[in-house]
């Protein structure tokens, strides 16, 4: 249904576009911007005890570098037609899959593949720690929108079996790390990507409760400390202060900084002693959140929080906006990813879910995640900047009987 091959539909598809400096994907650069800055200041507040000492503290400070290189990647990711990224996506997906295999081959050096909390997830490169996991994003949803883009097959149950390989393969390789939170992401995300394709909700309803039926199936092979975390969360919303010291120190501790924000936050300078006198673990990384909340109050989690909305509302009327199916998917899929981390990471700072090592897209410390989500703000301004002109063609518009 491409129409006589790869290059006359891209070609096509490049003649029948004009550009505009008008459309949503401003909203998502300027999210984008904001949550940033804000990731600056506060890792600094959670790390740097005396502001007074002059200067940011270290890990503020390559934050910065990673702000920059991710600008510029963000950038990067606009230039090309994103047409023509979507031929690059099985070749990137390859090559992630290929860097997720060779972190868990046996005898690479722990010069270039060390275990950071039991997991090998990252590659050193001397100046910068790679995660293919981060990227594996990326080529996860090129690969899952290109396959979709003209497909009729996943409306019948048996049609949504490839789909689930292609998810199985990156997601198998990360739990092996083993990494679940990062694996976890994964389905919502495909769940978005189907929903968006015109997939019979029928169809996913019954996957999902099929699942929810096996839970308890597979709790008993859970590795211990899991099974832990489980327990954990359980125990806190029953108001037990069971672990205090223990498995739920981290939870807890992140839940007693937030709390001291109160409705508009401390100064400063308490914050900052907060930070020192009670040290939480990642409080730069995945419990940044609980470090917004105490220097910011109730009032600037709220608006941390709105603007992700801003952000996915940008992706989501660019994808609206969009009328080629492959552009429509990208969007979708590169939201899903965000929305569904930005929901695993609240709750687990507010002690509703499990602590389960998922960064807050933009605010936590990292090189890997912060280039990987402005390169999704790329992609979604490339798509937002480019209107289609008629005629054009329906995406994934379905009748009753289809």
């Amino acid at each position: 249904m491409a129409g006589g091959g790869a290059r006359p539909y891209v070609t096509d598809t490049i003649q029948k576009y004009r550009y505009t400096l008008i459309h949503a994907g401003w909203l998502c650069v300027i999210a984008a911007l904001a949550l940033s800055t804000i990731s600056v200041y506060t890792i600094d507040v959670g790390l740097r005890p005396d502001a007074a000492e002059g200067g940011l503290a270290p890990r503020a400070s390559s934050q910065l570098v990673f702000i920059a290189i991710g600008i510029f990647s963000g950038a990067a990711a606009v230039l090309p037609h994103y047409r023509l990224i979507g031929f690059l996506a099985w070749p990137a997906m390859a090559l992630s899959v290929g860097l997720l295999v060779f972190l868990l081959l046996p005898g690479v050096p722990d010069s270039i593949v060390r275990p950071v909390n039991g997991a090998r997830a990252w590659i050193q490169l001397g100046f910068f720690n790679l995660q293919p996991s981060e990227l594996t994003k990326i080529a996860f949803v090129l690969v899952v929108a290109q396959y979709l883009r003209f497909r009729r097959t996943h409306r019948t149950f048996m049609g949504l079996l490839p789909i689930a390989g292609i998810a199985f393969v990156p997601l198998a390789l990360i739990l092996k790390q083993p990494d679940m939170g990062t694996a976890l992401l994964f389905i919502p995300t495909l769940f978005a990507l189907l929903v968006a394709a015109g997939a019979r909700i029928r169809h996913l309803v019954i996957i999902v409760l099929v699942a929810a039926l096996a839970a308890p199936a597979v709790y008993p092979v859970l590795k211990p400390y899991q099974k832990a975390r489980i327990k954990a969360v359980i125990s806190q919303i029953r108001g037990e202060r069971e672990g205090a010291h223990g498995i739920n120190y981290q939870s807890l501790t992140a839940q007693s900084l937030a709390g001291s924000g109160q409705l508009t936050g401390s100064s400063d300078a308490h914050t900052r002693a907060l930070a020192r006198f009670n040290p939480l673990p990642e409080r730069h990384n995945d419990m940044i959140f609980s470090i917004v909340v105490a220097r910011f109050g109730f009032l600037g989690g709220l608006g941390v929080l709105a603007l992700y909305m801003l952000w996915i509302s940008g992706a989501l009327l660019a994808a609206a906006a969009c009328k080629d199916p492959f552009g429509r998917l990208l969007c979708v899929g590169l939201m899903a990813f965000i929305g569904t981390q930005v929901v695993v990471n609240v709750g687990m700072n507010v002690g509703l879910l499990p602590i389960i090592g998922i960064t807050l897209p933009f605010l936590s410390h990292g090189g890997s995640s912060m280039i990987t989500v402005w390169i999704m703000t790329g992609l979604i301004v490339n798509v937002a900047i480019r209107k289609p002109v008629p005629p054009f063609r329906e995406s994934f518009e379905y009748g009753d009987d289809e």
